[in-house]
Formats: C-alpha cells, sequence, structure tokens
C-alpha cells in the first residue's frame, strides 16, 4: 500500500482537527516549489508559510519539499499529492459557491471543464463570449483532461463541472452530445506528393506526426486504419493538435485533425484539408458530468449554454 493511502483512514477520523487554510497553502506550495514565491503569491510572510509548511511535513511526516541545488523539488508523495489537491480545493470551492437559486447576471460561481485543446479552441470562445454577456461575474475554467481523471472518472467528476470528451471512453454516467466532426487529413500547402485528392497509397507510403491525446491514446481513426491492415510511418508523436501544423509545414508528412480545427488552423498555417481516403468515423464530442451535479440549478444553465452555443458546430458526416 502507498504512503498516501495508508493515511486515507486516519486523515478522515481527523478532519475536524485539520485548518483547511494548510490545504490552500499547501497547493501553492506544490505549484511554486517554492516558500518565497508561494508567499508572496498568498499575500503572507515568508515565516508565516514556512510554518505551515512544518505542520504540513509534521503532518504528512514527508518534506513535501526537496532542495536540488539553488531549486526545490517535489518529494514523490508531493507529486502524488499535487492532483488531489486541485481537485479537493475544487470540490471545496463549489461546496461553498452553492447557490439555492442560481442568476446567472448576479452569480459569481467558476465553473470548471475538463477539455482538450481541440474543444478548448473550437468552443470556448464562444462560450466566453455568452458568458460575458448573460453572466458577467461567472468564471468558466478550462483544464486539460488527465490520465488520473480517466482512471477514476465518477469520483473525480465530484470535483469539476464535466469532462468533454468524444463517446467511447466514458460509460454509465450522465452526458449530452454537443456536436458532432468528421476527421480530416492536413498537408502542407506545397506538398507536391500529395494531389487534389489523397489515396489510400499516400496514407500507406508517406510519412506522418500522430496526436497521443492524454487519455484518449491514439485515435481510433488510426486504430481504423491499421484494422484495414496499413501501418502509418509515423515520425513525430504530439500531444496537442494545436501543434499539428508546426510538424507538417515545409514537410511531406501527414496530419490528422478534426474538420473544426483544421479550417481555423489551415490559412494562417498554410495548410490544404483533403478527405480522408477510407471510411473514418466520425467524433461526438459530449459533454459528461457526475450525476450529483444534475439537479445543481447553474449546472444545468451552464449545460444550456454549452447546447446552445455548439448547435451550429454540428456538421453532416
Amino acid at each position: 500500500m502507498s504512503h498516501i493511502n495508508e493515511r486515507d483512514a486516519e486523515a478522515a477520523v481527523n478532519l475536524s482537527n485539520l485548518d483547511l487554510n494548510l490545504l490552500v497553502s499547501l497547493d501553492v506550495l506544490l505549484e511554486e516549489r517554492s516558500v518565497t514565491r508561494a508567499a508572496a503569491r498568498l499575500g503572507l510572510s515568508q515565516p508565516a508559510l514556512s510554518g505551515a509548511l512544518a505542520r504540513l511535513r509534521r503532518h504528512f511526516d514527508d518534506p513535501l519539499l526537496v532542495r536540488s541545488g539553488n531549486t526545490s523539488e517535489l518529494s514523490p508523495l508531493a507529486e502524488a499529492l499535487r492532483l488531489r489537491t486541485s481537485h479537493a480545493l475544487n470540490e471545496v470551492e463549489r461546496v461553498f459557491a452553492s447557490e439555492a437559486v442560481f442568476n446567472p447576471a448576479t452569480s459569481r460561481r467558476t465553473f470548471t471543464l475538463q477539455v482538450s485543446d481541440y474543444a478548448m479552441a473550437v468552443i470556448g470562445p464562444r462560450v466566453a463570449q455568452v458568458l460575458g454577456e448573460q453572466a458577467p461575474g461567472v468564471v468558466l475554467r478550462f483544464e486539460s483532461q488527465s490520465s488520473t481523471a480517466m482512471n477514476s472518472t465518477t469520483d473525480w467528476l465530484r470535483g469539476v463541472d464535466g469532462m468533454i470528451l468524444p463517446r467511447g471512453f466514458v460509460f454509465g454516467l450522465p452526458a449530452i452530445d454537443l456536436f458532432a466532426d468528421e476527421w480530416v487529413c492536413v498537408v502542407d500547402q506545397d506538398n507536391n506528393a500529395v494531389g487534389d485528392v489523397l489515396t489510400m497509397t499516400d496514407v500507406a507510403e508517406m510519412p506522418w506526426v500522430l496526436t497521443y491525446h492524454g487519455p484518449t491514446r491514439f485515435l481510433a481513426a488510426v486504430r481504423q486504419l491499421e484494422q484495414l491492415g496499413i501501418e502509418p510511418r509515423v515520425e513525430a508523436v504530439v500531444e496537442s493538435f494545436l501543434a499539428l501544423p508546426f510538424y507538417i509545414t515545409g514537410t511531406r508528412r501527414l496530419g490528422l485533425i478534426q474538420r473544426h480545427l483544421a479550417e481555423m488552423l489551415a490559412s494562417g498555417n498554410r495548410l490544404r484539408v483533403l478527405a480522408c481516403p477510407w471510411g473514418v468515423v466520425p467524433v461526438v464530442e459530449t459533454l459528461w458530468w457526475h450525476p450529483l451535479h444534475t439537479r445543481d440549478p447553474g449546472h444545468a444553465w451552464l449545460r444550456s449554454v454549452l447546447t446552445e452555443t455548439t448547435q451550429h458546430l454540428n456538421r453532416r458526416t
């Protein structure tokens, strides 16, 4: 059993004796990895935060921050605590931000969604515009998806307002489909090796840059190719859809990306957008949330905003 798990039961029993302000200090210390920077960020004196760190070290029986030359590194336990601490603070904020009646015009609530960079780019600007018009005091925070969240989706979704993912990765939780998109291939504008229409020969022979995107791993469209007996000749793998153009322009590589994002990126990055020559399965971006949020009036309002602001993105595939 790990160090952190051994203390779960004891921490639950002694929760009433803990100063929850230490959770805020711990979160900032783990992010800044410096007492000086963390104290400045929290508006505290260095001795005060050093005292908080000493209390945290006694509680966890662990140094948390370990000197390495002129900097500090996180201990293995601190690395494990980093995501848990952020998640716990989200849950605490949600508790104290609860409202019996939700009025978007006057609310100062923060909503947190876990999304890919694709969804952040395609959905985010319009949603932020609508929130600015309807709910000027509301903050919508987009977080990158993590493998930790995907490994314990139900528990993780208790502390955030939702996760936007294609269907096929989350099961048994409330969800609404937001919009459908299709996979397309992109190549450099001056890539003379590819004609006006991409062929299966091109797909089999040309080099690729693929996206290994956190919890979704390699794309289902790539797995379809493998099932057809074509193993893409991969020259580069990136974790961001937004990074793809930088690995394609000026090269002979092919990339696979969602059409909405491809059209946003194509003109400024000298890319051509081409239809995939195989029967690629479309992607359906879906909002998932924990059942305890279903009756929350603020959450219901957020779901309606996401549904309305993404309707125009639906395309026939």
